[in-house]
């Protein structure tokens, strides 16, 4: 290629975001970061909002100083999944997208249940039951503010409110619909039958387009305001883990992803979607991905609880660097306790490292004492819950895999992804860092066919970045798999 392609990738992820500019020059993708802020949750009168105004403000930093570094010629958002904004008539934001751990969906499974059996819930939709989801938020809001939601004429998921801040078209993008409990996997589209069950306004759900598709230009105003010229915003998949799933480097059909941040996502990718009553007892969630492809996974807490146990041990005026907890870890003595990271306590912000404790007290465990103990903890039950997840995903899909491919911020932690490899007994490849950045660049290269289809994609990336290697040890494989019974019998304790 003798011309160099450029486009601008925005990753929103449940703490900081960045604007990432990507160059492509025909055999290797080049990053460089150009914005990075926080993303900060606010609470107010009891509900716990994203700063959403603020974050399209950091957006509109980011394009002006993605121009004064040589310019762009694609735009690409994604975000983390389920949350919204409410649009009125007039195309105005109604209020401020709500944190999915705000404490409005508790007891709105339950309240479903009452409109609709949950194994019907999930046959028409393919996700995995969980409180956090799109429809038992918009639930609560039909049972507890339904003045709101009368005013509202559109929902926008998060990377499709900000593709209408910034071109004025209103388009919901596939991979990010199928997050909400609220799609037919079949059909790739709203399963109104669902939507009636629960009583939701129909009007709210609009037209959803394929990933990658173009959903229109800059606005003229914001290319006035910033001195930009037009240039087209790529519906990339717009949930952060379809566009880590993207940039996966393998060259097998069959394979294994751990999408490791905030959460982890561990699944395989497939053809079609598995809405079978395995699938539902598994509790096993379908994602669409990039090119129709179905995405089979378990939503599993993954790095919150190391990142918000460290916020604690601030808040206390500790201020320990994440290598310096991962030392404090190998310090400790393996496998006196674990928890389940999914355990609803381990979920809302605060002091996680007390509700541990809680945790383990309340299951007869022995009560970690020290920060080391504490992050030794976590760093097992984590490893020990992928290979949880693991073992049904194999047992679904009757197949037997060889390797993990971590992706995402988590394979900056080189003791998570041995204790993954030990744990699971395969090997774990670890790479990309920014697998979501690079799967959003590739999406937005495939959209214009600069690249031809993902296998091509993954082979670019695969060259851009080093890819790292976990071999499982032996003798931890051997105390892993005895500790794997114990976990087992806590996690079905609570």
């Amino acid at each position: 290629m003798s011309v160099k392609k450029r486009v601008l990738a925005f990753d929103f992820g449940a703490s900081s975001g960045r604007a990432m500019l990507g160059v492509f020059d025909g055999d290797r993708i080049e990053l460089s970061e150009i914005h990075r802020f926080s993303n900060d949750p606010v609470s107010l009168n009891g509900i716990l909002y994203w700063d959403t105004l603020r974050l399209f403000y950091e957006i509109k930093q980011g394009l002006t100083k993605a121009k004064l570094a040589g310019g762009f010629e694609s735009i690409g958002i994604n975000t983390w999944g389920v949350d919204f904004g409410l649009i009125d008539s007039d195309g105005v934001l109604l209020e401020n997208g709500v944190n999915y751990r705000d404490k409005r969906t508790a007891g709105m499974v339950d309240r479903a249940k009452e409109l609709i059996p949950l194994s019907n819930l999930y046959k028409q939709t393919g996700n995995q039951i969980m409180e956090i989801n799109t429809a038992f938020q918009l639930l609560s809001l039909k049972e507890n503010r339904r003045t709101l939601l009368d005013r509202a004429e559109t929902m926008l998921l998060t990377p499709d409110l900000f593709n209408y801040f910034l071109t004025g078209e209103i388009k919901t993008e596939y991979s990010i619909a199928s997050t909400t409990q609220l799609v037919d996997p079949k059909t790739r589209d709203w399963n109104r039958d669902v939507i009636d069950a629960l009583g939701l306004p129909q009007k709210l759900f609009g037209e959803i387009v394929p990933s990658g598709t173009k959903i229109g230009e800059l606005r003229d105003d914001l290319c006035e305001e910033l001195g930009l010229q037009k240039v087209p915003v790529i519906a990339v998949c717009g949930h952060d883990t379809q566009n880590a799933v993207v940039a996966v480097p393998t060259q097998e059909k069959d394979f294994i992803f751990v999408s490791c941040g905030t959460w982890s996502l561990l699944g395989t990718e497939t053809d079609g979607p598995i809405v079978s009553d395995k699938a539902y007892e598994l509790n096993l969630t379908n994602e669409g991905g990039y090119g129709g492809t179905t995405n089979i996974l378990k939503n599993i807490i993954g790095l919150w609880l190391i990142q918000e146990s460290r916020r604690q041990w601030l808040r206390e005026g500790k201020d320990y660097s994440f290598a310096d907890l991962e030392k404090l870890a190998l310090e400790s003595e393996p496998f006196k306790c674990f928890v389940d990271p999914d355990y609803p306590t381990l979920t809302p912000p605060g002091n996680l490292p007390k509700r541990i404790q809680e945790f383990c007290k309340e299951t007869g465990q022995y009560v970690p004492q020290t920060v080391g103990e504490i992050v030794r903890c976590i760093y097992e039950s984590l490893s020990l819950k992928y290979r949880y997840a693991f073992e049904q995903i194999k047992e679904l899909m009757g197949k037997d895999y060889k390797v993990i491919n971590v992706v995402g911020g988590g394979t900056k932690d080189g003791l998570l992804c041995q204790m993954t490899a030990n744990s699971c007994n395969v090997c774990v490849t670890a790479g990309p860092v920014e697998a979501t950045v690079f799967g959003n660049i590739a999406v937005q290269l495939m959209s214009d066919g600069t690249v031809s289809d993902t296998k091509s994609a993954r082979e670019i990336i695969a060259k851009s970045d080093n890819i790292k290697y976990f071999k499982p040890d032996e003798r931890s494989v051997k105390a892993f798999e005895r500790a794997y019974s114990d976990f087992k019998k806590i996690i079905k304790i609570k």
